[in-house]
């Protein structure tokens, strides 16, 4: 009975999301942490579409942003699409960059559950939510300033002019990533830009740290986070972040906004960041995003409530989106 209701979201996966044809060459990776049971469904929906089906099983990266081996890397060079279905992600990568580069439409699927085959984010209108996501990267990209504010005391400000806004809507073409099932609008703001404070009372997806109990303050200057305090959770955080001995982990590497009315937050990344009414900054690796730095991290920050304004113009407070 599992199986069966795992098909549905496979479908949308496969129809909706990838749009998968008839003769393509579709490569699931996955590592040996996750599921078999999520690759067969996909692998199962795509060959009955015609495509021809690639499992690639691989170790677990050490750490979210953690490059693949060449093996897998080369594998994703010739595939026409790729499900990355692993327990640590490797959405950030030059493995992802450079599949892209070459015109492969790519899933990220970071610890994925069985129960996200059948409801959460996966049950969104996808198509019905791609416009307002697109509009909202496109203010992004035109924009100059962002301020980004919440109840809790975040209070940050970043130069984004010339920055590229991404719209992640489950929906890829050619040569583009989408995290699925969050629904987000992002930009990597330029480098040593960032100035101000970030609160995360909503979820911090990564290392064990899970929904928020007491909230996490990040201090930022000059685009890097140089303090951080809090309870229990914000140790973690800090001393995860110092054990690389890599200042880039602390570079604020994104702003986005989650735009999915269907996704729940239960500390799971994919769907902790698609929630309606939250915001999120991602520190660490940027290149996937149009930034240049890499990091061995990529880790975001939640919180709720957010008030988003670009050049003086609020585009969001809230649930409330001004597009």
């Amino acid at each position: 009975m599992k199986e069966l209701l795992m098909l549905k979201g496979a479908r949308a996966l496969v129809d909706v999301c990838a749009r998968v044809r008839g003769g393509e060459d579709i490569l699931v990776v996955t590592d040996m942490k996750e599921k078999l049971s999520i690759a067969k469904a996909i692998l199962s929906i795509a060959k009955d579409r015609g495509a021809n089906i690639n499992l690639l099983v691989m170790e677990p990266c050490g750490s979210p942003g953690q490059e693949p081996s060449r093996v897998v890397s080369n594998a994703m060079l010739g595939a026409d699409v790729i499900f990355c279905i692993v327990s640590n992600s490797i959405t950030h990568t030059y493995a992802v960059k450079n599949a892209a580069a070459k015109g492969a439409r790519i899933i990220a699927m970071t610890d994925f559950r069985e129960e996200m085959m059948v409801s959460g984010g996966i049950e969104a209108d996808f198509e019905a939510l791609r416009p307002i996501c697109k509009k909202i990267a496109q203010v992004f990209e035109m924009g100059k300033t962002l301020h980004l504010t919440t109840p809790r005391g975040t209070n940050l400000v970043a130069n984004i002019e010339g920055r590229r806004g991404n719209a992640l809507c489950c929906i890829v073409e050619p040569g583009e990533f989408a995290p699925v099932p969050t629904v987000e609008a992002n930009v990597s703001p330029v480098e040593s830009s960032a100035e101000g404070v970030i609160v995360c009372d909503a979820s911090i997806p990564y290392i064990g740290i899970g929904l928020i109990e007491e909230g996490v303050i990040l201090k930022v200057e000059k685009g890097m986070v140089v303090e951080i305090e809090g309870g229990r959770q914000a140790k973690v955080l800090r001393e995860n972040l110092a054990s690389y001995k890599d200042k880039t982990v602390y570079n604020v590497a994104e702003i986005g906004v989650g735009l999915n009315p269907k996704c729940r937050m239960c500390g799971i990344m994919l769907e902790d960041e698609g929630v309606l009414s939250t915001a999120h900054v991602g520190i660490g690796t940027n290149i996937t995003l149009g930034g240049s730095i890499k990091a061995p991290i990529h880790y975001d920050l939640i919180m709720w409530d957010p008030c988003v304004v670009v050049d003086g113009e609020v585009i969001i407070s809230g649930k409330d989106i001004y597009v």
